[in-house]
């Protein structure tokens, strides 16, 4: 009898791509097995629960702030009471920064981390050769080269929210230090004016770009050439994938702070508690997140693994133009989003009224107001089913 399993992932090579391909070798090994995934674009997410996902699929691949959630609600297996404690272990021992522990909640591993992800600096190699541009090194190096038009990063509203996260505790306040205000007035001011300043001096249009927007334009384009921060995606570093070729780096330091410390994202692939064929799920699961499958099947089909060997091995980075290599410093720093259960509420929400202070200006006293409201109202929330976005992917 053939034990069917349904997935539901995002709609990108990095994303899809990979788990098919995972999938089709798994199903290769185990002809008793039919893994079937289903794509949906990054908006579509933000319209589905993921209680309602986890009623209808049998694999997730998820973001780790609905951890809280997952753990709250039992919505998700528990995978540390189900696979190997040596390989859980393993997991543990080689995560890329934090992507690991990112899915753990009061003891509950709610997803392993495959994907493993964080704003990392990007650009055009043949326009600053042409050019003879040297990159960016400082804060300041970057406000000069944005004034020359050359500058764009994510401008919607989650990606704006990570960026004053990392834009703080870079600078030595980490947000949701109290349960009353997100950041200090202080900083929050200084914060939101320095993202306001270098969005001024970039096009417009980047304000409704994510991450892979961001890319796609560089590559099609001719006048952008640096992209100080955005959720790295390894593929436009790979030969063929897209018009031209896009380098990644580290970031820039700021203030005498060092390098910044961007805001962690990546997926993790995580099993519905309603899932009637567990063992299979577990089977395909380990197999997907194993060493072995990450540095070879998962990474050539377009993923972004979160294995930590991958990232350091050779012959994946001699693929990637050293991306993995260039970017895992950033990624071993990264600060990781708060995961309690009514998070969500404060996400989907606090967005929006930043990055509409930095189109538009105004006080950015009542922008941290708001911010400071909805963040009480989400600790209040606890158990709510506030919809998700795959932020960071």
């Amino acid at each position: 009898m053939t034990s069917k399993l349904r997935g539901i992932t995002w709609n990108h090579s990095r994303g899809y791509v990979s788990v098919v391909a995972t999938a089709q070798r798994f199903m290769e090994l185990h002809p008793d097995v039919e893994i079937s995934w289903d794509k949906r674009s990054l908006q579509a997410f933000a319209d589905y629960p993921i209680r309602v996902l986890a009623e209808q699929y049998d694999l997730l691949i998820i973001d780790h702030p609905w951890a809280g959630f997952a753990a709250d609600q039992g919505i998700l297996v528990p995978l540390e009471q189900h696979l190997p404690r040596a390989f859980i272990e393993d997991q543990a021992a080689n995560s890329v920064g934090l992507s690991h522990m990112s899915y753990n909640f009061d003891g509950c591993q709610s997803a392993l981390a495959v994907d493993a992800a964080a704003p990392v600096a990007t650009y055009r190699p043949d326009l600053f050769e042409r050019d003879g541009l040297a990159l960016p090194e400082s804060w300041d190096d970057l406000l000069a080269i944005a004034r020359q038009g050359k500058v764009a990063f994510a401008g919607i509203p989650i990606d704006t929210l990570m960026q004053l996260y990392m834009l703080c505790v870079t600078q030595g306040e980490e947000p949701f230090a109290g349960r009353e205000r997100v950041v200090s007035q202080e900083m929050g001011v200084q914060v939101l004016e320095q993202l306001r300043e270098l969005t001024c001096y970039c096009t417009p249009e980047m304000l409704d770009w994510n991450p892979i927007k961001v890319y796609e334009a560089m590559a099609a384009r001719d006048d952008l050439y640096y992209c100080p921060f955005a959720y790295g995606y390894s593929n436009y570093s790979r030969t063929g994938y897209s018009r031209r070729l896009l380098f990644a780096t580290d970031m820039v330091d700021i203030g005498g702070h060092g390098k910044l410390r961007s805001t962690l994202g990546g997926t993790g692939l995580a099993i519905s508690a309603a899932c009637k064929h567990l063992d299979m799920a577990l089977a395909y699961a380990q197999f997907t997140a194993s060493p072995d499958i990450q540095k070879t099947i998962y990474v050539e089909s377009g993923g972004q693994p979160g294995h930590r060997s991958a990232w350091l091995d050779e012959e994946v980075n001699r693929r990637s133009h050293h991306y993995f290599a260039n970017t895992l410093p950033a990624l071993e720093r990264a600060y990781m989003r708060p995961r309690y259960s009514g998070y969500f509420h404060f996400q989907d929400h606090a967005g929006d009224v930043v990055r509409d202070y930095i189109r538009g200006g105004g006080d950015p006293l009542q922008v941290l107001e708001q911010m400071d409201r909805l963040y009480r109202e989400s600790l209040e929330e606890g158990t709510d089913e506030a919809a998700g976005w795959i932020a960071g992917a």
